[in-house]
């Protein structure tokens, strides 16, 4: 793979390993420092692959179940671009009012907005060492000198007096081979993974709340399914005793319309703790305590299935996907490390200065003939550190290529993240479909059973297996139901979440371009 870190500074990595180019080390500096030379790999993004399209057979639209809740054909729009808001097209006021509820309160997200703040933070603080450093010092002493130590002699009291020294210095490290400029795009790569970070969590917990309130409607309408078969079970279970008591039903059948009811009440348990546990998972992705689960009741026929779905293209998603990015930024950390390790094991020029006065007395020292001032330059280079400088260096290299295979690696599972919701919401609607008759096939069995079995053609073990059918086919539509619904704002998230398009008003905070020194 390509090498970045054979760089734009060439003749100042060369300072290291050639003697001869110590003795003009102050002239290379002064135009390295003039001309804004940086050791190290100006940072571009790798090429990342990216087809037409996400998959070999990519549908243009998924198939219809009329009469259905969530049973409307879906199309794709290629090329569309994504709301921010895009929970607003499931058309459900409550869900809406939860979201931002849970943009607003979410700890996650206040974290992550907290972890920007201190990246942001800590780039301000590296920026400060391109200005010279400033600080002003005032000391006083009681001080006694052996004889013979000051000439003239101080005061009359010839050894032993008080000194005052007020003085400011300043010092700047000129950036000559762009430590500070390589450390501080450094920096700025890790606000933009923080930033890229909040992002991400902000899409994922819209999603999170989308999931949960799909969910907690999918059980809703499973235990109230259950509920009614019960209730039928239990009508059909007096029916049979009185049938028993006066001899037209067999003990047989009230045995097994016992072991039907009880298979159906232990049904009921499982699904109520899982209710319950969705009402509390919503309670705190709002900010909230389990106890204060948010008092709404989302049913599935209160949501609208989206019927145009947008679909970015694959070089498009590249662009929009937060991880993505992240992962792109993490990659720009470790090329701007390089140019750090590399200019560590480089010369550094230090300059100073120092002005103030000293005196024997308070009152005296801004009297003329008190002042002081020196100037000075420094140049520290590393001529042996066990290795370790070199070693640095390496490893920085061998972390870009670490990273370079985690950005390609990213990309490549975002597209497979679109590829897979592609394919579930096409095979989500031939599911709905096929439940939908199934529930209707089962529903018809169930009637003629009942009416069978009233007139006396059929036996009671025929009318239980056509409710236990009934049971599972309602149960396996309504999950159905809830998979078309999740799986589309899955789609939403494995797209980017639309966060591009959000309005200034809206957006938490702005994103820096990637390639932006």
């Amino acid at each position: 793979m390509p090498r970045p870190w054979l760089n734009a500074c060439a003749p100042a990595a060369a300072i290291a390993h050639s003697p001869m180019a110590w003795r003009r080390a102050g002239a290379l500096a002064a135009t390295l420092l003039l001309a804004g030379c940086a050791v190290g790999p100006d940072f571009k993004p790798p090429a990342a692959r990216a087809g037409d399209s996400y998959a070999a057979h990519s549908p243009d639209s998924t198939a219809s179940t009329p009469n259905v809740t969530a049973g409307a054909a879906q199309h794709f729009e290629p090329g569309t671009e994504l709301p921010a808001d895009w929970w607003t097209l499931f058309h459900s006021a409550p869900l809406d009012a939860l979201i931002r509820q849970a943009l607003a309160h979410n700890h996650d997200l206040k974290a992550a907005q907290a972890a920007l703040t201190v990246a942001h933070e800590t780039t301000l603080s590296g920026r400060g060492a391109y200005a010279p450093g400033v600080s002003a010092g005032l000391s006083a002493s009681r001080e006694q000198d052996p004889p013979g130590a000051l000439a003239p002699v101080p005061s009359s009291n010839a050894y032993l007096y008080n000194l005052f020294t007020p003085q400011v210095s300043v010092s700047y490290v000129p950036d000559v081979f762009g430590l500070n400029r390589r450390t501080v795009e450094s920096l700025a790569a890790q606000e933009d993974a923080a930033r890229y970070q909040l992002l991400a969590t902000r899409i994922t917990l819209s999603a999170n709340v989308v999931a949960a309130a799909v969910q907690e409607a999918s059980l809703q309408a499973q235990l109230d399914a259950t509920q009614e078969l019960v209730a039928i079970n239990r009508h059909m279970l007096e029916i049979l005793q009185r049938q028993f008591a006066r001899g037209y039903a067999s003990r047989l059948d009230v045995a097994a319309q016992t072991t039907q009811l009880a298979q159906v009440n232990a049904t009921l348990p499982p699904l109520v703790m899982q209710l319950q546990q969705q009402q509390h998972l919503l309670a705190v992705l709002v900010g909230r305590t389990p106890g204060e689960a948010p008092p709404v009741a989302f049913t599935l026929d209160g949501f609208t299935l989206p019927e145009a779905l947008p679909l970015s293209l694959p070089s498009a998603l590249v662009a929009q996907r937060p991880d993505v990015l992240q992962a792109q930024a993490n990659l720009h950390v470790a090329s701007a490390q390089i140019g750090v390790a590399e200019a560590s094991r480089l010369p550094q020029i230090e300059l100073s200065a120092n002005a103030g006065r000293t005196a024997l007395a308070i009152g005296e020292v801004f009297k003329p003939g008190s002042g002081f001032w020196n100037l000075g330059a420094s140049i520290t280079a590393p001529i042996f550190q066990g290795g370790a400088l070199m070693h640095q260096e390496r490893a920085a290299k061998a972390a870009y290529v670490q990273a370079a295979e985690q950005y390609r690696g990213t990309v490549l599972t975002a597209f497979q993240n679109v590829a897979d919701v592609l394919a579930a919401l096409q095979q989500d609607a031939e599911g709905l479909k096929a439940a939908a008759t199934a529930a209707d096939a089962a529903k018809t069995t169930l009637d003629l059973s009942h009416r069978q079995w009233k007139d006396g053609y059929a036996g009671y073990l025929a009318v239980l297996g056509a409710e236990q059918s009934y049971q599972q086919a309602r149960i396996a539509l309504v999950q159905a139901q809830a998979s078309r619904l999740a799986d589309s704002a899955a789609l939403f998230q494995a797209l980017g979440g639309g966060w591009w398009q959000a309005t200034p008003a809206s957006q938490t905070t702005s994103v820096r371009n990637p390639d932006e020194k």
